[in-house]
């Protein structure tokens, strides 16, 4: 007679081997998908591809060397002997995904998870319908109209920045310009989107949110490539995790007081809501989608921390870069020197419609951001199978966007080392696929902020380059490693004189 043990203990052993079967099945599926593009280097038994890098600027250096040597357009890597994970490094591959609505990668073991607790489910991370009627309703905090007046506060802050910058480096000191560029970059954000004068430039780079913002990418970085550290009980029980803890409460709390000050000065001014176009602030606070329905507090919560910190990280990566190729490029500087001396004459302040007026300029910025691209790195999380090639992808895959990679691809930029702003003309342009510049991300998800930040560096530029020249210093070593941002290991050093 049969027992209920022996029952049991047959679906027992028939579930674990039908278990095994489907893994062992998978397995295969996942070997042959990593076989047919070109991988991330040699696979180890254990680490799989991982043991080729320890760090994020191992992956980007690794990665770069294999796009450079064998022209890529789609890598693959092992993570342990887990399963493969996929790089798209080429205009032809990063726009199956960009051109798409394809969520981010947010899953358990993908990049943007990393960010959930600092961050919330923002638009940088959020997805599906409710990423759909957040983005409408924030879109005209970005309208033209909005921006125009924000010219008046982009000049304020580079007046403070520039007399910061002459301070330090007066009497023909190097001067490090990322951490003065960062409080900047900050304090217009502050300014312009959330009616906020926290005087933070004058606080100096002892500012806990700007040190806050810079620790936080970087553990999120190193959280995305130990996967150790994936599960929450086992990363929050880590020193690390403990400090990223106390780090995420501190930004909390600064962003949640900026939305208690501003809800208390429209309840004792409610005529500020008057205004013709509403700031970003001021839009979460009074949004209504079609069915007049607002955002939850933290809805809102979640948008001012994304915007605090994208508005002002990327956007002060972009111009300390542009700064350090002033600096590399003389002649470069020289020639934009010129055309800011003939936009604006002998005005200090640069107006609107200057803006438009910086043709090469524009280019300058462009080449900068591909050069040194400010966001290196971002993701995607496939709901149907990606085909490329004799590569087909099954959905739930996260796959990695190598911008870095697309902007110094040698099939895009056969010259991609050389730094020439003329690239961008015009003419060129029209011979470029659009996805091969792709600075502020592409499609339907591309960086809502982009003409903000655009704006806010030509400012910044044509100021320093009407007051200043700037020079390297050639005794400090400048190397890019990418954070969320790219930033330079060691700073950025220059001199600056008067012209």
């Amino acid at each position: 007679m049969v027992s209920i043990p022996m029952i049991v203990a047959t679906f027992v052993v028939g579930y674990l081997l039908w278990r095994l079967i489907q893994f062992v099945q998978t397995y295969r599926m996942w070997n042959h998908i990593h076989s047919s593009s070109i991988p991330l280097g040699t696979r180890h038994p254990i680490y799989g591809t991982m043991h080729h890098y320890s760090d994020a600027e191992g992956f980007l250096k690794h990665s770069m060397a294999i796009i450079l040597k064998t022209r890529a357009k789609m890598l693959s890597g092992w993570l342990f002997c887990l399963y493969p994970t996929f790089v798209v490094c080429h205009p032809d591959t990063v726009k199956l995904l960009l051109r798409s609505s394809e969520p981010k990668a947010r899953r358990f073991t993908m990049v943007y998870r990393s960010l959930l607790p600092w961050l919330g489910d923002g638009l940088l991370v959020s997805d599906g319908p409710k990423w759909e009627r957040n983005r409408k309703l924030l879109t005209p905090a970005f309208h033209f109209d909005i921006l125009q007046p924000y010219v008046n506060v982009y000049n304020k802050v580079a007046d403070i920045l520039l007399d910061k910058l002459w301070s330090e480096g007066d009497g023909g000191h190097s001067v490090e310009v990322a951490g003065p560029v960062g409080l900047a970059t900050l304090d217009t954000m502050l300014r312009c989107a959330f009616s906020y004068d926290g005087d933070v430039q004058r606080k100096g780079e002892s500012h806990p949110y700007v040190r806050a913002v810079k620790e936080l990418s970087h553990i999120c970085i190193r959280r995305t490539i130990r996967p150790w550290l994936f599960p929450d009980i086992v990363f929050y029980h880590t020193k690390e995790g403990q400090h990223f803890r106390s780090l995420t409460q501190y930004v909390h709390t600064f962003s949640s007081d900026i939305i208690k000050a501003r809800r208390k000065s429209i309840e004792l001014d409610p005529s500020q809501l008057n205004k013709r176009r509403l700031d970003f602030l001021d839009i979460l606070l009074t949004a209504r989608d079609e069915t007049g329905s607002g955002m939850s507090d933290e809805d809102i919560q979640a948008e001012v921390d994304t915007f605090l910190f994208e508005g002002h990280d990327t956007t002060a990566a972009a111009i300390s870069w542009a700064i350090y190729a002033l600096a590399k490029y003389p002649q470069e500087q020289e020639r934009l020197a010129t055309e800011a001396e003939q936009v604006i004459g002998s005005r200090t302040c640069v107006e609107w419609e200057d803006l438009s007026k910086l043709r090469y300029q524009s280019m300058f910025i462009r080449e900068v951001m591909r050069m040194y691209s400010p966001v290196p790195i971002v993701a995607r999380c496939l709901t149907r199978p990606m085909v490329f090639g004799s590569t087909e992808i099954p959905a739930g895959f996260g796959i990695d966007i190598l911008l870095h990679g697309v902007h110094h691809h040698p099939d895009v930029y056969p010259d991609h080392d050389c730094f020439r702003p003329d690239r961008f003309s015009e003419d060129s342009k029209e011979e470029r696929d659009p996805y091969a510049f792709v600075p502020f991300s592409a499609g339907p998800r591309n960086c809502i902020g982009q003409n903000f930040a655009l704006n806010e560096i030509k400012v910044v530029l044509t100021r320093l380059l009407k007051r200043f020249r700037v020079e390297l210093d050639k005794d400090h070593e400048v190397t890019f490693v990418p954070d969320m941002i790219m930033r330079a290991k060691y700073g950025i050093k220059v001199r600056i004189s008067p012209r």
